[in-house]
């Protein structure tokens, strides 16, 4: 009984880690809540990006999401809506979609 106890905290010891890691997106563990990003990465990695999802601020989330999908792992990455080069790379996007 006990270990079931120590197995399950364990379990939710390492889920908690794996949450708060940089950028990291709650999609990409399966999970579904109100916001995707819990945290964003703010550093530039414009030439490790393979493609962009804007997420707009709705009725499940306050913020504007970005979450960018790395080339070489496919890994999604939240990216934060007020760093200058995200900016940058999203005025990009859109003015390719007005063509």
């Amino acid at each position: 009984m006990m270990s079931n106890k120590v197995t399950v905290a364990s379990i939710v010891v390492l889920l908690a880690f794996l949450a708060v890691s940089e950028g990291m997106s709650l999609r990409s563990m399966g999970a579904e809540l109100h916001c995707h990003c819990i945290q964003t990465e703010s550093k530039p990695i414009g030439r490790h990006i393979e493609k962009v999802e804007l997420i707009p601020a709705n009725s499940h989330c306050e913020e504007t999401e970005i979450i960018a999908t790395l080339k070489r792992t496919g890994e999604e990455v939240c990216l934060d809506p007020e760093a200058p080069w995200v900016k940058r790379v999203i005025n990009k996007i859109l003015s390719n979609r007005r063509r």
